[in-house]
Protein backbone atom coordinates (compact mmCIF):
# COMPACT_ATOMS: atom_id res chain seq x y z
CA UNK A 1 0.00 0.00 0.00
CA UNK A 2 2.66 2.30 1.00
CA UNK A 3 4.28 1.95 -2.51
CA UNK A 4 0.89 2.23 -4.36
CA UNK A 5 0.21 5.85 -2.70
CA UNK A 6 4.04 6.46 -3.58
CA UNK A 7 3.68 6.00 -7.06
CA UNK A 8 0.26 7.45 -7.25
CA UNK A 9 1.43 10.97 -5.66
CA UNK A 10 4.60 10.66 -7.84
CA UNK A 11 2.62 10.31 -11.55
CA UNK A 12 0.13 13.53 -9.76
CA UNK A 13 3.12 15.60 -8.63
CA UNK A 14 5.08 14.71 -12.46
CA UNK A 15 2.34 15.19 -14.57
CA UNK A 16 1.65 18.99 -12.77
CA UNK A 17 4.83 19.58 -12.91
CA UNK A 18 5.40 18.91 -16.69
CA UNK A 19 2.06 20.63 -17.64
CA UNK A 20 3.48 23.54 -16.25
CA UNK A 21 6.14 23.80 -18.54
CA UNK A 22 3.80 22.87 -21.57
CA UNK A 23 1.30 25.80 -20.45
CA UNK A 24 3.76 28.39 -20.52
CA UNK A 25 5.36 27.14 -23.82
CA UNK A 26 1.75 26.96 -25.35
CA UNK A 27 0.96 30.26 -24.51
CA UNK A 28 4.02 31.68 -26.20
CA UNK A 29 3.57 29.71 -29.03
CA UNK A 30 6.31 27.36 -28.27
CA UNK A 31 5.97 23.76 -30.04
CA UNK A 32 6.00 20.80 -27.77
CA UNK A 33 6.63 17.31 -29.13
CA UNK A 34 6.29 15.15 -26.50
CA UNK A 35 4.78 15.35 -22.61
CA UNK A 36 5.90 12.12 -20.70
CA UNK A 37 5.18 11.42 -17.21
CA UNK A 38 7.56 8.96 -16.03
CA UNK A 39 10.85 7.76 -18.24
CA UNK A 40 10.25 5.56 -21.79
CA UNK A 41 13.88 3.79 -21.89
CA UNK A 42 12.93 1.05 -24.72
CA UNK A 43 9.38 1.30 -24.91
CA UNK A 44 6.19 3.18 -23.64
CA UNK A 45 2.81 1.81 -21.31
CA UNK A 46 0.92 4.22 -23.64
CA UNK A 47 1.57 7.09 -26.72
CA UNK A 48 -1.42 9.31 -28.08
CA UNK A 49 -1.44 12.05 -30.57
CA UNK A 50 -4.06 13.72 -32.18
CA UNK A 51 -3.88 14.50 -35.62
CA UNK A 52 -6.64 14.28 -39.23
CA UNK A 53 -8.98 15.51 -36.60
CA UNK A 54 -8.85 12.25 -34.47
CA UNK A 55 -7.03 10.66 -31.51
CA UNK A 56 -4.42 7.75 -32.10
CA UNK A 57 -3.21 5.61 -29.57
CA UNK A 58 0.01 2.85 -29.21
CA UNK A 59 0.10 0.66 -26.00
CA UNK A 60 3.33 -0.73 -24.92
CA UNK A 61 4.86 0.88 -27.95
CA UNK A 62 8.40 0.89 -28.61
CA UNK A 63 8.77 2.65 -31.88
CA UNK A 64 6.31 5.66 -32.77
CA UNK A 65 4.83 5.12 -36.09
CA UNK A 66 6.38 7.21 -39.24
CA UNK A 67 3.21 8.11 -39.73
CA UNK A 68 3.05 10.23 -37.01
CA UNK A 69 6.01 11.93 -37.87
CA UNK A 70 5.99 16.06 -38.03
CA UNK A 71 7.30 16.06 -41.83
CA UNK A 72 4.71 13.17 -42.61
CA UNK A 73 1.70 15.48 -41.31
CA UNK A 74 -0.80 17.96 -42.40
CA UNK A 75 0.80 21.58 -41.36
CA UNK A 76 -1.88 22.33 -39.18
CA UNK A 77 -1.10 19.48 -37.36
CA UNK A 78 2.68 19.59 -36.83
CA UNK A 79 2.61 21.51 -33.39
CA UNK A 80 0.58 18.64 -32.25
CA UNK A 81 2.10 17.32 -28.62
CA UNK A 82 2.82 13.41 -28.69
CA UNK A 83 1.57 12.33 -25.16
CA UNK A 84 2.82 9.77 -23.29
CA UNK A 85 3.24 7.58 -20.09
CA UNK A 86 6.57 5.53 -19.67
CA UNK A 87 7.49 2.70 -17.53
CA UNK A 88 10.09 4.00 -15.21
CA UNK A 89 8.73 6.40 -12.48
CA UNK A 90 11.79 8.46 -12.14
CA UNK A 91 10.24 11.89 -12.98
CA UNK A 92 8.94 12.75 -16.63
CA UNK A 93 9.81 15.43 -19.28
CA UNK A 94 8.55 17.94 -21.54
CA UNK A 95 10.64 18.06 -25.30
CA UNK A 96 10.63 21.40 -26.23
CA UNK A 97 11.62 22.25 -29.42
CA UNK A 98 14.07 23.86 -29.71
CA UNK A 99 15.53 23.89 -26.15
CA UNK A 100 18.92 22.07 -25.11
CA UNK A 101 17.90 19.94 -22.18
CA UNK A 102 17.78 16.06 -21.05
CA UNK A 103 16.06 14.64 -24.41
CA UNK A 104 18.35 16.38 -26.84
CA UNK A 105 21.79 18.31 -26.63
CA UNK A 106 23.21 21.19 -29.31
CA UNK A 107 23.51 18.41 -31.95
CA UNK A 108 20.07 17.37 -32.26
CA UNK A 109 18.84 21.01 -33.04
CA UNK A 110 18.16 22.34 -36.46
CA UNK A 111 21.11 23.95 -37.83
CA UNK A 112 18.08 27.35 -38.50
CA UNK A 113 16.80 28.39 -35.40
CA UNK A 114 12.97 28.14 -36.02
CA UNK A 115 9.58 30.52 -34.64
CA UNK A 116 8.16 28.19 -33.06
CA UNK A 117 11.54 27.14 -30.99
CA UNK A 118 12.25 27.60 -27.27
CA UNK A 119 15.60 28.99 -28.19
CA UNK A 120 14.31 32.32 -30.67
CA UNK A 121 12.00 33.17 -27.72
CA UNK A 122 13.31 36.08 -25.70
CA UNK A 123 14.39 35.43 -22.58
CA UNK A 124 11.71 36.91 -20.32
CA UNK A 125 9.19 34.09 -22.07
CA UNK A 126 11.73 30.97 -21.68
CA UNK A 127 12.15 32.28 -18.22
CA UNK A 128 8.79 31.55 -17.60
CA UNK A 129 8.35 28.34 -19.65
CA UNK A 130 11.38 26.74 -17.17
CA UNK A 131 10.11 27.98 -14.24
CA UNK A 132 6.38 26.50 -15.13
CA UNK A 133 7.11 23.51 -13.76
CA UNK A 134 8.20 24.91 -10.05
CA UNK A 135 5.70 27.20 -10.13
CA UNK A 136 2.69 24.69 -10.70
CA UNK A 137 4.13 22.27 -7.87
CA UNK A 138 4.24 25.06 -5.52
CA UNK A 139 0.74 26.32 -6.20
CA UNK A 140 -0.24 22.35 -5.85
CA UNK A 141 0.85 22.28 -2.80
CA UNK A 142 -0.80 25.36 -1.28
CA UNK A 143 -3.70 24.58 -2.30
CA UNK A 144 -3.62 21.15 -1.43
CA UNK A 145 -2.97 22.37 2.12
CA UNK A 146 -6.25 24.56 1.45
CA UNK A 147 -8.70 21.66 0.44
CA UNK A 148 -7.03 19.49 3.37
CA UNK A 149 -7.80 22.34 5.60
CA UNK A 150 -11.22 23.13 4.09
CA UNK A 151 -12.59 19.32 4.45
CA UNK A 152 -10.46 17.74 7.72
CA UNK A 153 -9.58 21.13 9.31
CA UNK A 154 -6.20 21.83 11.57
CA UNK A 155 -5.32 19.44 14.44
CA UNK A 156 -2.11 20.53 17.04
CA UNK A 157 -1.26 18.77 19.80
CA UNK A 158 0.21 21.73 22.31
CA UNK A 159 3.03 19.93 24.32
CA UNK A 160 1.57 20.28 27.23
CA UNK A 161 -1.71 18.33 26.70
CA UNK A 162 0.13 15.55 27.16
CA UNK A 163 -0.44 15.80 30.62
CA UNK A 164 1.65 12.09 31.10
CA UNK A 165 4.35 13.39 29.62
CA UNK A 166 6.57 11.81 26.58
CA UNK A 167 8.75 9.16 25.78
CA UNK A 168 12.46 9.90 24.50
CA UNK A 169 14.58 7.67 22.34
CA UNK A 170 17.96 6.86 24.18
CA UNK A 171 20.19 9.51 22.37
CA UNK A 172 17.70 11.87 23.96
CA UNK A 173 17.58 10.11 27.59
CA UNK A 174 21.58 10.37 27.38
CA UNK A 175 21.01 14.24 26.99
CA UNK A 176 19.71 14.40 30.42
CA UNK A 177 16.03 13.74 29.56
CA UNK A 178 13.49 11.39 31.29
CA UNK A 179 10.72 9.14 30.08
CA UNK A 180 7.51 11.31 31.49
CA UNK A 181 9.48 14.76 30.86
CA UNK A 182 7.02 17.29 29.09
CA UNK A 183 9.28 19.62 26.81
CA UNK A 184 8.42 23.06 28.35
CA UNK A 185 10.78 25.53 25.86
CA UNK A 186 13.54 24.99 23.48
CA UNK A 187 15.72 27.81 23.43
CA UNK A 188 13.79 29.89 25.38
CA UNK A 189 10.95 29.41 22.93
CA UNK A 190 7.44 28.29 24.10
CA UNK A 191 3.89 27.63 23.64
CA UNK A 192 5.25 25.11 20.97
CA UNK A 193 2.95 22.07 19.24
CA UNK A 194 4.21 18.76 18.99
CA UNK A 195 5.17 18.99 15.85
CA UNK A 196 7.15 22.30 16.56
CA UNK A 197 9.03 20.95 19.14
CA UNK A 198 10.52 17.65 17.60
CA UNK A 199 11.36 19.81 14.60
CA UNK A 200 12.93 22.68 16.73
CA UNK A 201 15.05 19.98 18.59
CA UNK A 202 15.82 17.79 15.57
CA UNK A 203 16.85 20.53 12.81
CA UNK A 204 18.10 23.78 15.63
CA UNK A 205 20.16 21.34 17.56
CA UNK A 206 19.08 23.74 20.55
CA UNK A 207 21.48 24.67 23.41
CA UNK A 208 19.02 24.47 25.96
CA UNK A 209 15.80 22.71 26.02
CA UNK A 210 13.44 23.33 29.49
CA UNK A 211 11.24 20.62 30.52
CA UNK A 212 8.69 20.29 33.09
CA UNK A 213 9.30 17.34 35.35
CA UNK A 214 6.66 16.47 37.52
CA UNK A 215 6.28 20.13 39.33
CA UNK A 216 9.50 21.54 38.98
CA UNK A 217 11.47 23.31 35.62
CA UNK A 218 14.00 21.65 35.27
CA UNK A 219 16.48 23.15 32.56
CA UNK A 220 18.52 20.53 30.34
CA UNK A 221 22.07 21.94 28.66
CA UNK A 222 22.36 19.92 25.57
CA UNK A 223 25.66 18.66 24.14
CA UNK A 224 25.60 20.05 20.64
CA UNK A 225 26.06 16.68 19.27
CA UNK A 226 22.26 15.37 19.13
CA UNK A 227 21.73 15.84 15.57
CA UNK A 228 24.79 14.03 14.46
CA UNK A 229 23.84 11.37 16.83
CA UNK A 230 20.55 11.10 15.53
CA UNK A 231 22.47 10.94 11.70
CA UNK A 232 24.97 8.57 12.74
CA UNK A 233 21.89 5.60 14.10
CA UNK A 234 19.41 6.39 11.85
CA UNK A 235 17.14 7.45 14.43
CA UNK A 236 13.77 8.14 13.02
CA UNK A 237 11.22 8.86 16.01
CA UNK A 238 13.27 10.95 19.07
CA UNK A 239 10.18 11.71 21.38
CA UNK A 240 6.70 10.37 21.31
CA UNK A 241 3.62 11.43 23.30
CA UNK A 242 2.91 8.86 26.35
CA UNK A 243 -0.53 7.58 25.55
CA UNK A 244 -3.22 6.45 28.20
CA UNK A 245 -4.37 2.99 27.83
CA UNK A 246 -8.24 3.65 27.71
CA UNK A 247 -9.57 0.25 26.30
CA UNK A 248 -11.32 0.74 22.59
CA UNK A 249 -12.42 -3.13 21.95
CA UNK A 250 -11.48 -6.44 22.23
CA UNK A 251 -9.92 -9.33 20.14
CA UNK A 252 -11.52 -12.80 19.70
CA UNK A 253 -10.54 -14.55 22.78
CA UNK A 254 -9.64 -11.50 24.89
CA UNK A 255 -8.66 -12.50 28.44
CA UNK A 256 -9.88 -9.22 29.61
CA UNK A 257 -13.10 -8.84 28.20
CA UNK A 258 -13.81 -12.67 29.51
CA UNK A 259 -12.57 -11.29 33.05
CA UNK A 260 -15.44 -8.30 33.22
CA UNK A 261 -13.38 -5.77 31.81
CA UNK A 262 -15.35 -3.59 29.37
CA UNK A 263 -14.68 -0.72 26.61
CA UNK A 264 -13.89 2.55 28.08
CA UNK A 265 -11.81 1.48 30.48
CA UNK A 266 -8.94 3.66 31.18
CA UNK A 267 -6.10 1.14 33.31
CA UNK A 268 -4.27 3.07 35.88
CA UNK A 269 -2.66 0.41 37.80
CA UNK A 270 -1.04 -3.24 37.48
CA UNK A 271 -0.05 -5.32 40.53
CA UNK A 272 -1.24 -2.25 42.63
CA UNK A 273 1.59 -0.09 41.44
CA UNK A 274 0.24 2.84 39.90
CA UNK A 275 1.03 3.37 35.90
CA UNK A 276 -0.98 5.31 33.30
CA UNK A 277 0.92 5.13 30.08
CA UNK A 278 0.11 2.33 27.58
CA UNK A 279 4.17 2.09 26.94
CA UNK A 280 4.90 1.58 30.82
CA UNK A 281 1.75 -1.26 31.11
CA UNK A 282 2.40 -3.00 28.20
CA UNK A 283 6.08 -3.38 29.44
CA UNK A 284 4.70 -4.71 32.70
CA UNK A 285 2.24 -6.94 30.59
CA UNK A 286 5.43 -8.44 28.96
CA UNK A 287 7.32 -9.27 32.34
CA UNK A 288 4.03 -11.03 33.53
CA UNK A 289 3.06 -13.11 30.90
CA UNK A 290 1.19 -16.32 31.67
CA UNK A 291 -0.04 -14.76 34.87
CA UNK A 292 -2.27 -13.08 36.03
CA UNK A 293 -2.82 -9.84 37.72
CA UNK A 294 -4.64 -6.95 39.21
CA UNK A 295 -5.53 -4.25 37.18
CA UNK A 296 -6.78 -1.12 38.36
CA UNK A 297 -8.90 1.16 35.53
CA UNK A 298 -11.29 3.89 36.06
CA UNK A 299 -14.80 3.10 34.07
CA UNK A 300 -17.25 6.47 34.42
CA UNK A 301 -14.94 7.96 37.21
CA UNK A 302 -14.98 4.95 39.39
CA UNK A 303 -12.22 3.32 40.22
CA UNK A 304 -11.89 -0.53 39.92
CA UNK A 305 -9.98 -3.60 40.19
CA UNK A 306 -10.05 -6.74 38.28
CA UNK A 307 -7.55 -9.53 38.05
CA UNK A 308 -6.60 -10.42 34.63
CA UNK A 309 -5.03 -13.51 33.14
CA UNK A 310 -2.06 -12.35 30.63
CA UNK A 311 -1.47 -14.42 28.07
CA UNK A 312 2.15 -16.14 26.90
CA UNK A 313 2.49 -13.21 24.27
CA UNK A 314 2.36 -10.28 27.36
CA UNK A 315 -1.29 -9.22 26.18
CA UNK A 316 -4.41 -9.31 27.26
CA UNK A 317 -6.55 -9.13 24.34
CA UNK A 318 -7.31 -5.28 24.00
CA UNK A 319 -7.20 -2.41 20.96
CA UNK A 320 -6.22 0.65 22.86
CA UNK A 321 -7.64 4.00 21.67
CA UNK A 322 -5.30 5.62 19.59
CA UNK A 323 -7.32 8.47 18.49
CA UNK A 324 -4.84 11.53 20.19
CA UNK A 325 -8.20 13.67 19.93
CA UNK A 326 -9.86 11.19 22.45
CA UNK A 327 -6.93 10.91 24.81
CA UNK A 328 -6.03 14.43 25.57
CA UNK A 329 -8.42 17.51 26.32
CA UNK A 330 -5.98 19.67 25.44
CA UNK A 331 -6.07 18.54 21.88
CA UNK A 332 -6.75 21.66 19.25
CA UNK A 333 -8.88 20.95 16.25
CA UNK A 334 -9.48 23.87 14.16
CA UNK A 335 -12.06 23.74 11.54
CA UNK A 336 -12.06 26.18 8.71
CA UNK A 337 -14.39 27.33 5.87
CA UNK A 338 -13.43 27.64 2.21
CA UNK A 339 -12.54 30.96 2.66
CA UNK A 340 -10.70 30.83 5.94
CA UNK A 341 -9.06 27.41 4.60
CA UNK A 342 -6.92 29.23 1.45
CA UNK A 343 -4.72 31.55 3.16
CA UNK A 344 -4.36 29.22 6.23
CA UNK A 345 -3.00 26.58 3.10
CA UNK A 346 -0.28 29.29 1.80
CA UNK A 347 0.40 29.74 5.31
CA UNK A 348 0.75 26.13 6.78
CA UNK A 349 2.45 25.30 3.07
CA UNK A 350 4.79 28.58 3.58
CA UNK A 351 5.83 27.32 6.73
CA UNK A 352 6.38 23.69 5.40
CA UNK A 353 8.75 25.14 3.20
CA UNK A 354 10.83 26.79 5.54
CA UNK A 355 11.09 23.83 7.55
CA UNK A 356 12.10 21.64 4.97
CA UNK A 357 15.05 24.39 3.46
CA UNK A 358 16.19 24.49 7.46
CA UNK A 359 16.46 20.87 7.78
CA UNK A 360 18.89 20.70 4.79
CA UNK A 361 21.38 21.97 6.56
CA UNK A 362 21.70 18.86 8.81
CA UNK A 363 23.28 16.99 5.52
CA UNK A 364 25.91 19.14 5.95
CA UNK A 365 26.59 18.00 9.49
CA UNK A 366 28.95 14.82 10.41
CA UNK A 367 26.96 12.11 8.97
CA UNK A 368 24.32 13.96 7.74
CA UNK A 369 24.52 12.28 3.83
CA UNK A 370 23.45 9.04 5.92
CA UNK A 371 20.18 10.27 5.92
CA UNK A 372 19.73 10.94 2.50
CA UNK A 373 17.04 8.58 1.20
CA UNK A 374 15.36 7.56 -1.96
CA UNK A 375 12.38 6.02 -3.18
CA UNK A 376 12.32 3.81 -0.20
CA UNK A 377 12.52 6.38 2.42
CA UNK A 378 9.24 8.50 0.30
CA UNK A 379 7.45 5.28 0.62
CA UNK A 380 7.95 4.93 4.23
CA UNK A 381 6.51 8.11 5.28
CA UNK A 382 3.03 7.04 3.74
CA UNK A 383 0.88 4.38 5.49
CA UNK A 384 0.66 1.04 5.88
CA UNK A 385 -3.73 1.60 5.22
CA UNK A 386 -5.04 3.57 2.84
CA UNK A 387 -5.94 7.21 3.92
CA UNK A 388 -6.89 9.96 2.12
CA UNK A 389 -5.98 12.48 4.64
CA UNK A 390 -2.09 11.36 5.09
CA UNK A 391 -1.99 10.99 0.93
CA UNK A 392 -2.84 14.07 0.61
CA UNK A 393 -0.85 16.11 3.26
CA UNK A 394 1.99 13.54 2.06
CA UNK A 395 1.57 14.80 -1.29
CA UNK A 396 1.11 18.60 -0.69
CA UNK A 397 4.76 17.89 1.01
CA UNK A 398 6.29 16.29 -1.71
CA UNK A 399 5.00 19.32 -4.21
CA UNK A 400 7.09 21.63 -2.17
CA UNK A 401 10.13 19.10 -2.05
CA UNK A 402 10.07 18.90 -5.54
CA UNK A 403 9.62 22.50 -6.03
CA UNK A 404 12.57 23.39 -4.31
CA UNK A 405 14.69 20.35 -5.23
CA UNK A 406 14.08 21.59 -9.39
CA UNK A 407 14.97 25.36 -8.43
CA UNK A 408 18.61 24.35 -7.06
CA UNK A 409 21.09 25.72 -9.47
CA UNK A 410 22.53 22.41 -10.73
CA UNK A 411 22.52 22.14 -14.89
CA UNK A 412 20.07 18.74 -15.52
CA UNK A 413 17.08 21.01 -12.88
CA UNK A 414 15.31 23.79 -14.12
CA UNK A 415 16.79 25.57 -12.01
CA UNK A 416 20.17 25.31 -14.02
CA UNK A 417 18.15 26.67 -16.96
CA UNK A 418 16.70 29.46 -14.77
CA UNK A 419 20.20 30.63 -13.68
CA UNK A 420 21.99 30.62 -17.20
CA UNK A 421 18.88 32.83 -18.57
CA UNK A 422 19.23 35.01 -15.74
CA UNK A 423 22.27 35.56 -16.42
CA UNK A 424 21.44 36.16 -19.86
CA UNK A 425 19.03 38.88 -19.01
CA UNK A 426 21.53 40.29 -16.82
CA UNK A 427 24.49 40.52 -18.90
CA UNK A 428 22.67 40.30 -22.69
CA UNK A 429 25.01 37.81 -23.73
CA UNK A 430 23.41 34.30 -24.14
CA UNK A 431 25.45 30.98 -23.16
CA UNK A 432 25.87 28.97 -26.27
CA UNK A 433 23.98 25.72 -27.43
CA UNK A 434 27.51 23.50 -26.89
CA UNK A 435 28.12 25.32 -23.47
CA UNK A 436 24.52 24.05 -21.93
CA UNK A 437 24.98 20.44 -23.66
CA UNK A 438 28.11 19.99 -21.28
CA UNK A 439 26.28 21.93 -18.66
CA UNK A 440 23.63 19.61 -18.86
CA UNK A 441 25.76 16.39 -19.07
CA UNK A 442 27.74 17.11 -15.72
CA UNK A 443 24.29 18.22 -13.83
CA UNK A 444 23.13 14.88 -14.91
CA UNK A 445 25.72 13.22 -13.48
CA UNK A 446 25.69 14.44 -10.26
CA UNK A 447 21.72 13.76 -10.17
CA UNK A 448 22.47 10.13 -11.28
CA UNK A 449 25.56 10.11 -8.12
CA UNK A 450 23.18 11.67 -5.43
CA UNK A 451 20.47 9.30 -7.20
CA UNK A 452 22.63 6.25 -6.44
CA UNK A 453 23.64 7.62 -2.90
CA UNK A 454 19.93 8.04 -1.57
CA UNK A 455 18.64 4.87 -2.58
CA UNK A 456 22.13 3.03 -2.01
CA UNK A 457 21.21 3.98 1.77
CA UNK A 458 17.82 2.72 1.53
CA UNK A 459 19.21 -0.58 0.25
CA UNK A 460 22.19 -0.17 3.31
CA UNK A 461 18.99 0.15 5.68
CA UNK A 462 17.09 -2.65 4.32
CA UNK A 463 19.99 -4.51 4.81
CA UNK A 464 20.36 -3.91 8.50
CA UNK A 465 24.12 -2.34 7.76
CA UNK A 466 23.07 1.27 8.52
Amino acid sequence: MKWIALILSLTLLVATHELGHLFFAKLFRTRVNRYYVFFNWKFSILKAKKFGGKWHFRFFNAKTPESWDEKNLAPEDRDNTLWGLGWIPLGGYCDIAGMVDETKKADDLESTPQPWEYRTKPAWQRLLIISGGVLVNFITALLLYGVIFAHWGEDKLPMTAATLGYDYHQVMLDEGFQNGDIIYAVDGNRDLDFTDAATKIFINNPTEVTVLRGDSLVDIAMSGHLTERINNEGVKTVITPRMPFVVKSFVGGSTAKRCGMAEGDSIVSVCDTAMAAFSDITACFKRHAGDTVSIGFYRGGELLSLPVAINDEGKIGVQAETDISRLFPGYVHTDYNVLQAIPAGISHGWKTLVTYVSSLKVLFSPGGTKGLGGFGTMASIFPDHWNWHAFWNITALLALILAFMNIIPIPGLDGGHIIFTLWEIVSGRKPSEKFLTVAQNIGMWLLLALMILANGNDIMRWLGLM
